[in-house]
């Protein structure tokens, strides 16, 4: 998936705490927004490996949730959403398709790597590839939520990846062969 649709899943899931609490709303965002990004931080290392937690992240999200109920500030909330969402993208990379550049022609077997089995977990392609046209079409409807709960910049943020999302999924065919051979 894209990394917008990693991040309007995460504002999605807390838009309704976000509407119920609004003083919290600016902290939920951005620990969404960060955490629904933070995952692909490892494009640079061995991705969807290096910080996707599908499982680990359950458990770390178990123990942030209830701190965050206990002890509800700004920091805790917008941690527990870093960690939920980061949890979410790593998850959720296994109902997408293989990490590769073009699945389309040799599609993978490894969608994300779960560290407690030390192996990798199959893809589900429900979204064939990032930026397939479902990917695009998942990506408009997750931003509903987010749009209606909150302001602001997180509108402004909303708007500019729905755009991305779009224009992305237009191009994302032709990318690879745009990308420098080093980064194939």
């Amino acid at each position: 998936m894209m990394a917008t649709t990693h991040v309007f899943v995460a504002l999605a899931v807390v838009a309704p705490v976000a509407s119920a609490v609004p003083e919290f709303a600016p902290a939920l965002a951005a620990g969404a927004v960060l955490g629904g990004l933070a995952p692909d931080l490892d494009l640079i290392f061995e991705h969807r490996r290096t910080f996707h937690f599908p499982l680990l992240g359950g458990v770390a999200t178990g123990a942030v949730l209830p701190a965050a109920a206990i002890v509800p500030s700004s920091l805790t909330v917008g941690i527990a959403a870093f960690v939920a969402a980061g949890w979410l993208h790593a998850a959720s990379d296994a109902l997408g398709g293989g990490p590769e550049m073009d699945p389309w022609t040799s599609p993978s077997d490894r969608a994300v790597y779960d560290h407690v089995r030390g192996q990798w977990i199959s893809p589900r392609r429900w979204i064939r590839y990032d930026g397939a046209p479902e990917d695009a079409a998942l990506a408009v409807s997750l931003a509903v939520p987010a749009l209606l709960v909150f302001d602001g910049w997180v509108t402004t943020l909303v708007v500019a990846g729905i755009v991305v999302s779009l224009g992305y999924a237009l191009v994302r065919r032709r990318v690879v062969a745009w990308l420098p051979d080093w980064l194939e």
